[in-house]
């Protein structure tokens, strides 16, 4: 099948642009406002875009309550957040943050995750997680909607402090078997990484 995605005319039930883009890592982000009230949220479409310097990126598309999403508001009126590894054991907490709620709830307690004060940003970390990166904002872009009603924009951090659990260490390399992260797939799925294979580059 073919279709061209300005009409968006696909003839399936359901769109099929996120299915093929799997599997898609999830930046469960951290911030806090300026106030001080914690907000936490799963973000499918994140991942690292530079390691020198170590930058990673997550993307906020459409509105809550008709007002930008209060992750990009933090990230943009702070400078701060914190993306945490969202792992197996933790798949129903982090279902639980997805939900929107009003600016002034706080999505970890309200999940009954307990926090850990980061080291060098303001924002708390998901104890549980294995994993977090602690970023500073480096550049919010503006992206475009198709939905006046909407607003996308990409929040790109960079890293300045890492966590990594020695649980999840084999021989010093992270060890993903270990780790368990869950992947967003399209739909409502989602994928479990738990094997990996090795294949070395040519010379």
């Amino acid at each position: 099948m073919f279709y061209e995605t300005a009409e968006n005319k696909h003839g399936l039930p359901h769109d099929p642009f996120k299915s093929c883009i799997v599997p898609r890592p999830i930046g469960w982000i951290s911030t806090v406002d300026t106030a001080g009230v914690v907000n936490l949220a799963p973000y499918s479409f994140f991942n690292g875009v530079s390691s020198d310097p170590h930058l990673v990126m997550f993307s906020s598309n459409g509105r809550k309550n008709d007002e930008v999403k209060d992750t990009v508001t933090n990230c943009r009126e702070t400078g701060e957040f914190v993306a945490n590894i969202a792992t197996w054991d933790l798949r129903s907490q982090m279902n639980i943050s997805a939900g929107q709620y009003p600016a002034e709830t706080d999505e970890m307690a309200l999940a009954e995750l307990e926090s850990e004060a980061s080291v060098l940003v303001a924002p708390p970390r998901v104890k549980a997680s294995p994993i977090h990166l602690e970023c500073k904002t480096h550049q919010i872009v503006e992206l475009p909607s198709n939905d006046p009603r909407d607003a996308n924009a990409m929040v790109i951090g960079q890293v300045v402090g890492i966590h990594i659990n020695d649980n999840v260490l084999t021989d010093g390399l992270i060890d993903i078997s270990k780790v368990l992260p869950i992947a967003r797939m399209g739909y409502m799925d989602y994928a479990k990484v738990e094997s990996v294979f090795t294949m070395p580059r040519p010379k």
